[in-house]
């Protein structure tokens, strides 16, 4: 009896962990039985996912398997199998992209019924699908033939569907001559001699420039000044040479300046003023003195360049040139915060205070550098804004249960971010700032801290900063900070920057962890610090990738004055960048942030200051104005530098 109680109380126990085991097992081979229809699909193997499918029938994740299924042999697909897929699935991304996979299908096989039927129903579209829906108006609708002509004004490569909208435009003679030369100096200033080659095939024959010229110019712009005899009869030939020495302008702007002062007279006031725009757009990047002077001789400047004027022009400390860039800019470029704070600034220094007032008022309410800075500038003080709503915990239940939300969050279990982030934006696309703040809480309570930090900063009316400004590892980051003697707010809006939070994050070029660590960097730290038996792995473990990450920062800013803006700028573009983007004398750092060369570096600096302020508001800190914060960026002197050593 006292064994047949026992076997007896006991059985059910280890049923419930057979059945545990047994069901732990199922999902771990559901999703292994995932990862192959997903590789499957992108082999193009469809005998494997034809025989993977029904293992996903009523699965969550079904919708994908279906989708790489119909995806897989959608040309022999039958119009009422797609039609049932989009119909059953509105709810996921995929519904999109099946859409737009089929619409160029259509478009390709010219089925236009169908293609007009399906396209007002799609919600992305690119390029080539442009182009589709343009030949398909067109064909009901002459005039929609000028809708194609600003396409025509691109420098890349365009899709084959639009090749047909430009054979028509040239033949209705809505292209003129003057036209085509155009797109071909918009693709030669990207450096796309092939696709200027391409676009010369439209012109008058034997007007285009010469193919073997273009592509000597552009492995050796220089030699081509030097040695080759220039034609300069020809457009053609002008053309060559103009490419020649803008090229040349890219790397040395003095000495393509002085080949374009002996050339310039031969040509006419419209390339000599094409040019000039051009040399004094690369001089600018290149924080070269004389780029205002070239500028001073172009003409009819894109909005690119003439932001470059600005910039120039602020470290230049020229006001009145700040203005009138600004001013030369088109409605919709003017309108970016940037130029609106500068074009302040300089009505002030012409005393229109009223003027300037006007434009700082509404860029102060807007939670970014610029707004700051604006609302500085008008003597307020930088504060987060007060927590508007806190979701309830059944609008958080509510939010999480919707279909795409639960998607992702399978998605992200299995690693697949790209497909979790894509199905992540798709589920919170229309939802109110409430259902955003509630779906950010679900992301933060699954430690997803990039899609919480990214849903809670698309809310209007109604903003949680706790959520926008996540600071998840404060625990392990305040003590390395500490021991270090850095600002954890400024760490902290670095991180944001670099990773928003995701521990194992990896760029496309190498960089690891919360504090994106290149390999050599990480390994020349994990020496300086004492870390025995290094393996790169290890830079993916939190503690370790902050202990390296906030070393290396303590070490650039040392190197670099103390200033936390030069820093930042090392950080993301190397030390040696960060120190000749200087002047030769001290400037606002707000003006050195504003005139780095590289896009990346000048958007990543100016967001990792203005999440500085906010970090800081929310730790509690002493609010420090961001003008202190990023300070004043004292000029080049060799005196100065402070060697970095035998750093990476």
């Amino acid at each position: 009896m006292i064994n047949f109680r026992l076997h007896f109380r006991f059985y059910p126990a280890v049923v419930c962990g057979l059945l545990i085991s047994a069901g732990v097992a199922a999902a771990a081979n559901l999703d292994d039985a995932f990862l192959k229809a997903r590789d499957a699909a992108r082999v193009g193997d469809g005998r494997q996912l034809e025989q993977l499918a029904p293992r996903f029938k009523g699965h969550l994740l079904e919708p994908y398997v279906q989708y790489w299924r119909l995806r897989a042999g959608l040309e022999a697909r039958a119009p009422e199998e797609i039609r049932a897929y989009l119909a059953a699935n509105r709810d996921t991304p995929l519904s999109d992209y099946l859409r737009r996979d089929w619409l160029k299908l259509l478009g390709k096989n010219a089925q236009w019924e169908l293609f007009n039927a399906e396209l007002p129903a799609l919600v992305n579209d690119d390029l080539e699908m442009t182009c589709y829906g343009l030949q398909a108006r067109t064909r009901i609708d002459t005039l929609a033939l000028r809708e194609a002509r600003p396409l025509w004004f691109v420098a890349r490569e365009v899709p084959a569907s639009c090749d047909l909208l430009f054979q028509s435009l040239i033949e209705a003679q809505q292209l003129s001559t003057e036209d085509i030369w155009t797109r071909i100096r918009l693709a030669l200033e990207a450096g796309q001699v092939s696709q200027a080659n391409r676009v010369g095939v439209y012109l008058p024959k034997g007007q285009a420039p010469d193919a073997r010229v273009l592509a000597a110019i552009l492995g050796n712009p220089a030699g081509h000044l030097s040695d080759a005899p220039a034609d300069l009869k020809s457009r053609g030939g002008r053309e060559a040479t103009m490419f020649a020495v803008y090229r040349l302008g890219r790397t040395s702007p003095q000495q393509a300046a002085a080949h374009w002062v002996k050339l310039a007279p031969r040509f006419t006031a419209e390339e000599r003023a094409y040019v000039w725009g051009m040399l004094g757009y690369f001089g600018a990047m290149r924080h070269d003195p004389a780029a205002l002077d070239w500028f001073a001789q172009a003409a009819d400047m894109s909005d690119l360049q003439l932001g470059w004027k600005v910039r120039a022009a602020l470290r230049a400390k020229r006001w009145p040139e700040v203005l009138s860039a600004i001013e030369a800019m088109t409605p919709k470029e003017a309108e970016d915060s940037a130029w609106r704070y500068w074009k302040a600034r300089a009505l002030k220094t012409q005393g229109r205070t009223t003027e300037s007032t006007a434009l700082l008022k509404p860029l102060s309410a807007e939670y970014n550098f610029y707004g700051q800075l604006a609302l500085e500038e008008l003597g307020g003080s930088v504060l987060a804004p007060a927590v508007a709503y806190k979701p309830t915990e059944d609008e958080i239940r509510s939010v999480a249960a919707r279909s795409g939300i639960k998607r992702a969050l399978e998605l992200f279990r299995l690693d697949l971010r790209l497909e979790a982030v894509r199905e992540w934006l798709w589920a919170i696309r229309e939802l109110s700032d409430r259902q955003l703040l509630a779906a950010a809480e679900v992301a933060r309570r699954n430690a997803i801290y990039d899609r919480a930090i990214n849903t809670a900063d698309r809310t209007v009316f109604e903003h949680d900063f706790g959520l926008r400004y996540l600071a998840p590892y404060r625990d392990q980051l305040k003590a390395a900070a500490r021991q270090l003697d850095l600002d954890e707010a400024w760490v902290n809006g670095l991180i944001r920057q670099e990773s928003r939070f995701i521990a194992q994050a990896k760029s496309r070029v190498g960089a690891s962890g919360l504090m994106q660590l290149m390999p050599a960097t990480a390994k020349w730290v994990a020496g300086k610090i004492g870390l025995k038996d290094w393996q790169g792995s290890q830079v993916n473990d939190v503690e370790t990738n902050l202990s390296l990450g906030t070393y290396y920062l303590r070490h650039v800013l040392d190197s670099l004055d103390g200033s936390p803006v030069l820093a930042s700028a090392a950080y993301n573009a190397g030390p040696g960048r960060a120190r000749a983007w200087r002047d030769s004398q001290s400037m606002e750092a707000a003006i050195y942030a504003e005139s780095i060369p590289f896009n990346e570096t000048r958007d990543y600096v100016k967001k990792v200051m203005a999440n500085s302020s906010y970090y800081a508001h929310n730790f509690s800190q002493q609010m420090q104005s961001l003008k202190a914060r990023i300070g004043v960026i004292e000029p080049r002197s060799r005196d100065r530098e402070k060697p970095l050593g035998d750093t990476p």
